[in-house]
């Protein structure tokens, strides 16, 4: 849902089923500029995040299954999915947490993967 109301340039968007994992997903993105602030909704069910868009997704996406990704595949698997060596990121989900291919590899671990932006 993201990336189509980041093209038909909204500025919100509603984003649920909210968990953790999404939370945490926006968060990285947030951390990395590419969003702005995340208001989190708790309806009782499965509950919504309300993200304000800045215009700088080009493309977001989820990769499943999560496979595994060690610390010498990362370089390899950023160049596949991203368009450039510099651009973009990858999420990883590792024993530190969620975070970016680059935390990944500043930290020395591998993970699962969870998806990208750019």
């Amino acid at each position: 849902g993201i990336c189509n109301a980041e093209k038909r340039g909204k500025r919100q968007v509603q984003v649920r089923p909210n968990s953790k994992v999404v939370i945490k997903f926006l968060q990285v993105m947030q951390k990395n500029g590419y969003i702005g602030d995340l208001e989190i909704i708790d309806d009782h069910r499965a509950g919504k995040v309300v993200v304000d868009l800045v215009g700088r997704i080009n493309k977001c996406g989820v990769i499943s299954p999560r496979f595994d990704v060690c610390l010498g595949d990362i370089e390899q698997l950023a160049s596949n999915i991203l368009p450039s060596r510099q651009f973009g990121h990858l999420v990883l989900t590792t024993t530190y947490g969620i975070m970016t291919h680059e935390e990944a590899r500043r930290k020395h671990t591998g993970g699962k993967i969870l998806g990208f932006f750019f």
